[in-house]
């Protein structure tokens, strides 16, 4: 009897290691960072946060929704950056992209198919943290690209088209562009 409880006992113990190690392979976003900057578990909960206002990417062929923060929504609806203020410590934005997916089911769409959503390509952060990313004219930034086969994140690297050199200015030179509305190119839309 002694010599069935053995190999029972065992089984059930492998069977309870795999499971708990798969369990913890499992990835937690919110464990991510980029060296030297942003980290995922700063922007919990970005999920819920307010759209901003999407944006139609047709040279990465992308669909974003830009995110934000109950800090910057606030002084959105004051007028920054149109008002000649600056966005405050605080202010975050969380761009989600997809690829296009394209759908006929709809009754609006009889003639030519809608465009929506369709894989999750990346998450970008951006923070502004005037004392923490100086180099970055006070905004920090990452991104993380997502995996469907995986179901996991990854830090974006210097190979990417545009390269993130993985610290927190790698939208430092974009985004350069947009240095008269406080280096954030998504204005705040009439609602």
């Amino acid at each position: 009897m002694k010599r069935k409880r053995i190999p029972t006992t065992l089984l059930a113990l492998a069977f309870l290691t795999v499971s708990v190690a798969l369990a913890l392979a499992a990835q937690d976003k919110y464990s991510l960072k980029v060296p030297g900057g942003l980290a995922f578990s700063e922007f919990k909960g970005y999920e819920d946060w307010q759209a901003v206002g999407p944006s139609l990417t047709d040279a990465q062929n992308v669909i974003r929704v830009i995110l934000a923060n109950p800090v910057m929504i606030k002084v959105y609806r004051e007028g920054v950056p149109g008002n000649g203020k600056p966005f405050p410590d605080g202010s975050k934005i969380a761009k989600i992209e997809w690829l296009p997916k394209k759908i006929t089911d709809a009754p609006f769409s009889a003639s030519t198919p809608d465009t929506v959503p369709g894989a999750l390509k990346e998450v970008e952060l951006i923070e502004k943290d005037s004392k923490r990313f100086p180099d970055g004219h006070g905004w920090g930034y990452a991104v993380f690209k997502y995996d469907p086969a995986s179901d996991t994140f990854t830090p974006g690297t210097s190979a990417d088209r545009p390269p993130q050199n993985n610290d927190a200015k790698c939208g430092v030179a974009c985004h350069n562009l947009a240095a008269a509305k406080d280096y954030i190119f998504t204005v705040y839309g009439k609602r």
